[in-house]
């Protein structure tokens, strides 16, 4: 099962420059050949824009696991971590989608 991984995070003041710059040095090295890895995606809040979601998908939640314990990924995020006052990690396994190329592909159909 696909794995989703939510990063709930609250910036500390004055600091989005420093955590976008941050997470696009994380986000390249991710793309480029984290195994397990499908996407990222990095959202702030209209209501309170020190707030920011960092939402990633994996194919399994064992392989952001395995990743999330290397000193690799220690490293990769000691600046960003820097640059907020919390942070909470949710885990989860997807269990249905939707969407027009996963209701072909998952055999649902157009009432699902």
């Amino acid at each position: 099962m696909k794995g989703r991984v939510v990063f709930h995070i609250h910036l500390k003041p004055d600091r989005e420059a420093d955590f976008l710059q941050a997470y696009e040095s994380i986000r390249l090295e991710v793309a480029q050949g984290v195994p397990g890895h499908i996407l990222d995606q990095v959202c702030q809040s209209v209501d309170e824009p020190r707030d920011w979601l960092i939402t990633s998908e994996w194919e399994s939640l064992d392989a952001f696991l395995e990743w999330e314990r290397t000193e690799e990924h220690r490293d990769l995020v000691k600046p960003m971590r820097e640059c907020w006052d919390d942070a909470r990690s949710y885990k989860f396994v997807v269990r249905t989608e939707t969407g027009a190329e996963r209701r072909v592909g998952a055999g649902l159909d157009e009432s699902s």
